[in-house]
């Protein structure tokens, strides 16, 4: 750049020309004090008319400006461009009035020079370039200084000792300062603006492909290549754009504002099905072959190689080692496939709880299914009302939409103490269920939240969560007292309202002139706190009022809510907590108690919830029930939803229901009797649900209603052939049309409307002959039916979908004539004549209903989901005192053996199930016929050791081999379950060791009931379970697993143990004294006879409750047990002599 300046005079205005390249200004030579115009408001002036502009031919303007007191004058002179002096294009400088104009701030005054300041440009425009006469940093305008840097950054003296003072760096290419040269100047700023990816534009027509890249000018290097990677770490480079990164600004795909969604998440599955690990489940299978081989070889041998010194013993063995083996193949075959589930709750929300309102859904309401929960109870004795009253507590606070639940008490014993229970948990649950949503309170049970070990301020951000937390229970505390208070309130209340109704019969008695001595008859009532007569159990057990012979009974405790939210008020409006941002509604609560009257059979449990499913489809009608007993609460607060990702999910509309796994509280640490069942849930469940799907079992089971009715899945699978290995699938609908003329009571459900045969049979299945005479009952099987539809996008063939936002609608609301049908349709006679029990609900015929009910519903072609959650779902208590436990076993092992014999034997399933889930079914009727064949092996060892015989003649290398084998893969097969399921090895020992208590006891004692039931017609009576108590402070949580309480069941195992160990004392002495001993023999003896021992070791220490005290029955037992087993030992086998003589008795 050349500067020249000139003046004539004093008073003259300088004239100063500027000599730029292609229009750059690097500055501007305003140093005249006189007052001038600025060139631009010349209307003839180049610069005007923008004349001072870059030349793309190249060469250089020579700029020159005579300014007076009147007039500016500018002159422009074109040099032409040297090789020298080479132009420099627009797209490096950039147009320098604009910037000058824009973005420079004057300064001066009179007397003063006029100095033009440059400011920082915005993002969107270039920024001003200096002059290479001026310092390069920013906010100086000092002049520069030569030799500075070689990369051509310039700065003035000042800032260079600055510089190197602090680092010596140069601020341009951060390098350390070398030398000095004549090198080109560029100026920082300008220099990370050109290093600034280009954007891509927004064109409206649609953009060049060379335009849709980053793009970038560097000349730190221009005679090397260019470096990207290096680039893109120096500066804010982009990749372009793409679901990995999408740039913020310069969009061009839609002009959002945001990035769109390229992989929405509301459009992945609801679930996934996991599988075990290869490197566990391929060992796993191996070595079921493998014991599977060793075991056929070893039986062979056994059966080659007779004992002909004791063939009775022989004999015996080796039928009970044949069914043993058998039975190992049928529990171990269902369990070759495990597999594991995940689900996503965000895809839930997403799909079914959209944040955004829409069109389909113009309120926000929730598009998820209704879910009608199930309690049952039924002696408040047994059952006590705080358990009940937690558990509802429990499920009133669920997260789930409060407008689609129900929850429904089943009452079967229609106690006033159970009924007021309920109503106080009403009215506690007004302050407990905000309290619970407001602070996330997991678990959601009052009593096993308050009763954590945790600190319960762990993530806790709310400054008002002490108080309110301490108000709650304060509020609860008082609760506890009221409910544990009311048996002995309703007497007082009953004992003085009978003793004020006797005295007005008294005195309506003298008043009539009778004599006033005669006693008054009057009926001793249980009266409610309203003064009336309690329609249900009586006390006194009055005819009409006992727990046989009652009226039904329906109450809504808490009436429907509203569809739309309804926010409480602060803390300071008579409320215990601030519920200004709470919801504060509470689902519907119903206390049911169906009617009973003498001469019905009211089929106890399946009695009871077979009303309940009338009842609910009248008043609420949930696509889904949830059953649960009173003493098992919901730990999870998200378990519905957890439930509904496997039933709205892609091929849900074939789950007939999802069976999650029970986990009980209040159990020894110990677990002494197996309680926890860890080896069944979490072990055997598993592997069924790879399977067609786990069995029901009575609790904590989320169900589709239509399946409950007895419909048949849309579409269906038959396996034919061998091992069912070829596979049919097909369309029920279709097939039914093509058999329409042939005898099937297959009820299908309508699949496509546009057919009208399809109307005609969905009405012939609704016929009063399978559901009743009951029309609203009919009408509104449709209603559930489409409420637990897929949506459109997600349903199978054949299958008929509902659009999305379908299910946001308010519920209807009740009225006196529904709630008068929900009392009809629980009436005892109401089953008579109809499919109830038979087919549609819950089936009869079992005390092991829930077994029988998941069966028929697998047969039909339906299949069933294991979903086991973190935390767990729901928690439970379980009876951990032994003869409560086996009392339990004993009602299970029963129901088996009536399965057995029964039309439910999975010998005659149809095709419809798979094999190995057939046989899974097949085992569970015939494990109880176990006990018999472990009893007789429980024996054989003391056998053994009073004759100084044993199973085999000797023990020989192939017998040691062969046990060796079976005992080793028998250990690796447990270590390999352990792996895949997640259980310890001690669960696995107690349910081994229990396996063989229950086996000896209850088991076969449900063998003998079994009996009686099918050939004699014997009934069956249980009582109920007793569930814990919650203890008292103070009190010993396990001090129930002390009590000992003498049954008949006792006696099997207590003969085993004394067997045993007189039969080891009698071997041993045997062995000493004999003159040719057999230590082998007694070797194998003993080591059989500990082996039981040790099995029923939890027994044994059981018998002695607390502290070794053994009751006095035991010692009876005992001792009578003892002297007549030694006499039977001596008698056959005498020690000495000959055997004739202790044959023949005679008197002295």
């Amino acid at each position: 750049m050349v500067k020249m300046a000139s003046s004539s005079s004093p008073t003259s205005s300088p004239v100063t020309v500027t000599v730029s390249s292609s229009g750059a200004f690097q500055g501007v030579g305003l140093t005249s004090p006189v007052r001038r115009f600025s060139g631009s408001n010349n209307q003839n002036s180049p610069i005007s008319n923008r004349g001072l502009r870059g030349s793309s031919s190249g060469g250089r303007y020579l700029s020159m400006s005579k300014d007076n007191t009147e007039e500016c004058v500018a002159y422009t002179v074109h040099i032409p461009p040297t090789p020298d002096r080479q132009a420099i294009s627009d797209s490096q400088t950039g147009h320098p009035l604009g910037c000058y104009i824009k973005d420079t701030i004057y300064t001066g005054g009179f007397n003063s020079g006029t100095r033009a300041h440059v400011v920082e440009n915005s993002v969107s425009e270039s920024e001003a370039v200096k002059s290479d006469l001026l310092c390069g940093m920013k906010g100086c305008d000092e002049k520069t200084m030569d030799g500075t840097c070689d990369c051509g950054f310039k700065v003035c003296k000042d800032c260079y000792l600055e510089c190197i003072g602090n680092q010596g760096y140069c601020p341009g290419c951060r390098e350390p300062y070398m030398g000095a040269s004549d090198g080109e100047t560029t100026d920082p700023g300008s220099e990370e603006e050109k290093d600034q990816p280009h954007p891509l534009p927004r064109g409206k027509r649609g953009v060049k492909i060379e335009k849709n890249f980053s793009l970038v000018q560097s000349f730190k290097a221009p005679n090397h290549d260019f470096d990207h990677t290096r680039w893109l770490f120096e500066t804010k480079g982009t990749y372009g754009y793409g679901n990995a990164v999408w740039p913020k600004d310069g969009y061009e795909f839609g002009r959002e504002e945001n990035p769109p969604e390229f992989n929405e998440r509301r459009n992945r599955p609801l679930s996934r099905k996991v599988g075990v690990s290869a490197a566990i489940l391929s060992p796993y299978r191996l070595l079921i072959f493998l014991r599977l081989a060793a075991l056929a070889c070893f039986l062979t041998w056994r059966v080659s190689h007779p004992n002909h010194e004791a063939m009775w013993l022989w004999i015996m063995s080796v039928v009970c080692e044949v069914w043993f083996a058998l039975s190992w193949v049928l529990d171990q075959l269902p369990k070759l496939c495990p597999v594991n589930r995940v689900t996503d709750l965000y895809v839930l929300k997403e799909r079914f709880e959209p944040s955004s309102l829409n069109l389909c859904n113009p309120k926000g309401l929730s598009d998820l299914p209704g879910v009608d929960i199930f309690v049952s109870t039924a002696d408040p004795d047994k059952e006590p009302p705080l358990v009940t009253a937690n558990t509802i507590l429990s499920i009133l606070a669920v997260d789930y939409p409060v407008e689609k639940l129900a929850c429904y008490v089943s009452d079967d014993g229609g106690s006033l103490v159970t009924f007021e229970a309920l109503a106080e948990a009403a009215s506690f649950a007004r302050i407990w269920v905000p309290f619970c949503r407001k602070h996330k309170i997991e678990p959601r049970n009052p009593e096993a939240y308050f009763g954590l070990k945790r600190d319960p301020l762990k993530n806790k951000v709310k400054l008002d969560f002490v108080r309110e937390r301490r108000c709650v229970k304060r509020e609860y505390d008082e609760f506890k007292v009221r409910i544990n208070a009311l048996p002995v309130s309703i007497r007082r209340r009953s004992d003085a309202f009978n003793a004020h109704a006797e005295l007005r019969a008294k005195k309506k008695q003298m008043e009539m002139g009778k004599n006033s001595f005669e006693p008054v008859k009057i009926a001793k009532a249980t009266w409610m706190s309203d003064g009336s007569h309690w329609p249900g159990t009586w006390s006194s057990a009055e005819e009409g009022h006992s727990r046989g012979d009652h009226e039904g009974i329906i109450q809504i405790m808490l009436v429907p809510p509203n569809s739309e939210p309804v926010f409480g008020t602060d803390a300071d409006g008579g409320k215990l907590i601030d519920t200004t941002d709470v919801d504060t509604r509470l689902p519907m609560l119903v206390y049911v108690s169906r009617e009973k009257r003498p001469n019905f059979d009211h089929n106890k449990k399946a009695g009871a919830m077979n009303a309940l499913v009338r009842t609910s489809a009248i008043m609420s009608n949930g696509s889904f029930i949830l059953n649960l007993d009173c003493d098992h609460y919901i730990y999870n607060s998200l378990a519905l939803r957890e439930g509904m990702c496997f039933m709205l999910d892609r091929g849900g509309d074939k789950i007939c229901y999802v069976q999650f796994p029970q986990r009980f509280e209040g159990i020894d640490p110990n677990d002494r009797y197996a309680n926890h069942n860890t080896v069944f849930f979490d072990v055997s469940m598993r592997a069924l649900d790879g399977l067609q799907g786990p069995m029901y079992v009575g609790t904590g089971c989320v169900f589709r209603r239509i399946a409950l009715y007895g419909f048949s899945p849309p579409r269906a699978t038959e396996h034919h052939g061998w091992f069912g290995g070829r596979k049919i699938k097909f369309s029920l609908t279709r097939r039914r049309k093509e058999a329409k003329n042939e005898d099937n009571d297959e009820m299908i459900l309508p699949i496509n409307h546009h057919d009208t045969n399809d109307d005609d049979e969905f009405i012939k299945a609704l016929i009063p002959q399978k559901f009743g005479n009951s029309t609203s009952l009919i009408d509104s099987i449709a209603v559930a039916e489409f409420g637990g539809r897929l949506l459109h996008e997600l349903r199978g063939k054949d299958s008929q979908g509902r659009p999305a936002g379908s299910l946001a609608v308010q519920r209807e609301p009740l009225d006196a004539s529904a709630l008068a049908e929900a009392i009809s349709v629980i009436t005892c006679f109401y089953e008579d004549k109809t499919e109830w029990g038979k087919r549609v609900g819950w089936i009869y015929g079992s005390v092991t209903e829930d077994v029988v009910t998941g069966y028929r519903m697998h047969n039909r072609g339906w299949r069933s989901v294991y979903c086991v959650t973190k935390p767990d779902a729901f928690r439970g208590t379980a009876p951990i005192n032994l003869t409560d436990r086996l009392n339990q076993v004993l009602r299970w092992a029963t129901g088996s053996v009536e399965i057995f014999f029964s039309r439910n034997n999975a010998l005659f399933a149809t095709r419809r199930m798979k094999f190995l889930q057939r046989i899974a079914y097949f085992n569970v009727g015939m494990y109880p016929f176990t006990s018999i064949f472990l009893l007789t092996y429980c024996f054989l060892p003391a056998f053994s050791l009073f004759s100084g015989k044993f199973i085999v003649q000797s023990l020989s290398a192939t017998f040691l081999v062969f046990l060796l084998a079976i005992t080793l893969t028998l250990s690796m097969l447990a270590i390999l379950e352990i792996r895949w399921s997640g259980i310890t090895l001690h669960d696995w020992w107690r349910n081994e060791q229990f396996w063989l208590i229950g086996g000896t006891s209850a088991h076969l004692a449900a063998v003998f009931q079994g009996l009686l039931k099918v050939i004699a017609g014997v009934d069956i009576s249980f009582t109920l379970t007793s569930k814990s108590a919650v203890p008292e402070d103070g009190d010993d949580e396990f001090a129930e697993l002390y009590e000992f309480r003498f049954t008949i069941l006792m006696i099997p195992p207590i003969t085993i143990i004394l067997v045993n160990m007189t039969a080891i004392a009698v071997g041993v002495f045997r062995t000493l004294y004999s003159p040719f001993p057999q230590w082998s023999k007694l070797l194998g003896g003993v080591f059989f006879s500990f082996w039981v021992l040790a099995h029923l070791y939890p027994f044994a220490k059981g018998l002695m409750g607390r502290r070794g005290k053994i009751p006095t029955i035991v010692y009876l037992w005992s001792t009578l047990l003892c002297i007549v087993i030694s006499l039977l030992a001596l008698y056959i086998y005498p020690p000495s002599g000959r055997q004739q003589d202790f044959m023949t008795f005679q008197f002295p």
